[in-house]
């Protein structure tokens, strides 16, 4: 079962511990909330899962009880001392904890291993890590399915639709790997403490035929939102040799100028670009 606020005031009191708002550490006080989770990843027992900020571990917990083996990262050297003592001997080896950042770490020390073992991510991810985790997820192995608790604003920039002023590189890398599937709308009380903000927990599933940008493509997408405002032909012609002749000849095919704007250019159309 989840910590209730209050039990989640008082572990934290016996632990020493002040939430740090710069971690986003948030803990999720709310039992639907967790089960949605789990609900909506499918969780299976077996499953290879991988968690982002444990925190107090509610969450580890259940993921555990469900029958997964969790590889989890945790950057609080207090917290992450609690999850050794108190979820690790009761896990039957199937609680990997390691202590670090996440973004250098973004599955948590899990490897595929040679056979491409499955795994899933379950996470309440921290708002301040979000965009350069998500960036190294997405530079694979990926994987099938992810449900991620979001602030509301990196839910909606994930999702963004081209033509809008959230649509960006992550829009693209991302929506080019995976679908969106339903996810669900969670208020601030389901934390201690409170955010300020909104949550969503946003569920992705893989594609059947997901696409990974090379690093040398990603950077020049990422050159050409650093520079929304200009035309994406005028970009190109300071970034690339040839001004990225080929792809926007295809582009003129599809009937987009050299006159667009990054933002309005459709994912599918992104998919072309090669470097």
């Amino acid at each position: 079962m989840p910590l209730s606020p209050r039990t989640t005031r008082e572990l934290l009191a016996q632990l020493g511990h002040q939430p740090k708002r710069f971690l986003g550490q948030n803990f999720l006080v709310d039992g639907n909330i967790v089960r949605k989770s789990l609900e909506l990843a499918q969780v299976q027992p077996g499953d290879a899962v991988v968690e982002v900020g444990p925190g107090l571990g509610t969450l580890t917990s259940a993921l555990l009880e469900a029958g997964a083996e969790v590889w989890a990262v945790e950057k609080d050297r207090n917290l992450h001392l609690h999850l050794e003592e108190a979820l690790l001997p009761q896990s039957g080896g199937r609680l990997h904890l390691l202590e670090g950042d996440a973004v250098e770490h973004p599955r948590a020390g899990f490897e595929p291993g040679p056979a491409q073992r499955p795994f899933k991510v379950v996470a309440n991810l921290p708002y301040a890590i979000s965009t350069p985790w998500m960036d190294a997820v997405l530079s694979g192995p990926l994987p099938e399915r992810m449900v991620l608790m979001l602030q509301q604003e990196a839910a909606q920039r994930y999702a963004a639709r081209p033509g809008t002023k959230q649509f960006g590189a992550i829009s693209i890398f991302l929506q080019a790997a995976y679908d969106l599937a339903p996810g669900h709308k969670v208020d601030a009380a389901c934390f201690y403490p409170a955010p300020e903000i909104e949550s969503y927990l946003f569920h992705l599933v893989r594609r059947a035929s997901p696409h990974v940008f090379a690093l040398a493509t990603r950077g020049i997408i990422r050159a050409c939102f650093q520079q929304r405002r200009k035309q994406v032909g005028g970009v190109l012609r300071g970034l690339l040799p040839d001004g990225g002749a080929a792809w926007l000849a295809e582009l003129a095919a599809a009937g987009v100028p050299p006159q667009t704007r990054a933002e309005a250019i459709p994912v599918e159309l992104w998919l072309r670009l090669a470097v």
